[in-house]
């Protein structure tokens, strides 16, 4: 079962014209392993409201979608599994340390540290890409943390907002980000830490990284990964760092989130093959 990233995805992902989840699903299908999509809530053909839910909504969302893959009868119940992009490699982790059933975990850009910390890497790895000078990078990082403090707190949001604008000012990209960092799923999102799932996660597990990728440095994350599962006695631990592919798998040329829509790729094969031979392997198919 696929789980996307931010944002209100469909069942595909659909992301600048590419469909990554249907890419993996015709993939695995080939490979005679079925893959359940599925559409955000609030978004193409699911119900409910997207606005104002948090990652741990979307992680009752994405159990509740496992619960109807187990009812299907063509499936193996014993060979079911997550695989999660982005911020789906962080919800996977969080369906997986409250279930036993839950067989195997493919982490695509899966995080390993808090939100903010996600967040102040990214903002710096993006603005060095695009050759911004590093007095550029030190003023959004002071920026970033006057912001995601204050919105780390229990305050109220208007007042939260009002703090940012007392300290930042009023003009009008401060005040825009003054309103998102106070919406829940970030404020839920910075201070969210995945090690706590992690280390709960007792089954297989694939952590799967581009090299290029500037949302979710691998630097940053695949070792805090891996020492989550590490301190919670997981040893069935697969790490595969892939050079020149970037967050969305595609072979890259800076990683840069500019690069996404100009690159005919989808989702690079040596990115499939890796998932494919991981599951083969992990649930003993030929």
């Amino acid at each position: 079962m696929l789980i996307s990233g931010s944002g209100a995805q469909d069942r595909d992902e659909t992301l600048f014209d590419h469909k990554p989840f249907a890419v993996i699903a015709d993939h695995l299908a080939r490979q005679g392993v079925a893959v359940l999509r599925y559409d955000d809530r609030g978004t193409a053909k699911s119900g409910g409201t997207f606005k104002g839910a948090t990652t741990l909504d979307f992680a009752l969302d994405a159990e509740g979608a496992f619960e109807y893959l187990r009812t299907r009868k063509e499936l193996a119940p014993a060979k079911l599994g997550l695989g999660g992009h982005s911020e789906g490699g962080t919800i996977a982790p969080l369906v997986a340390a409250r279930r036993s059933d839950v067989a195997f975990l493919v982490l695509m850009a899966g995080t390993g540290v808090p939100g903010d910390q996600i967040l102040y890497a990214q903002g710096a790895a993006i603005l060095r890409a695009s050759r911004a000078p590093e007095d550029a990078v030190a003023t959004q990082r002071k920026m970033q943390e006057a912001m995601f403090r204050l919105a780390a707190t229990e305050m109220a949001a208007d007042e939260v907002v009002h703090q940012i604008q007392e300290t930042l000012g009023t003009q009008t990209g401060i005040s825009e980000m003054a309103h998102q960092v106070t919406e829940p799923w970030f404020r839920a999102f910075l201070r969210l830490d995945p090690a706590v799932a992690l280390e709960k996660v007792k089954c297989p597990v694939l952590v799967l990284n581009g090299e290029l990728d500037l949302q979710v440095l691998p630097d940053q994350n695949v070792p805090a990964i891996e020492a989550a599962l590490k301190k919670g006695g997981n040893k069935l631990v697969e790490v595969k760092r892939l050079p020149k592919l970037n967050h969305l798998f595609q072979t890259a040329t800076t990683g840069g989130p500019a690069e996404y829509s100009q690159i005919e790729e989808s989702f690079a094969p040596v990115a499939l093959e890796a998932i494919s031979s991981f599951l083969l392997r992990t649930l003993g198919l030929k």
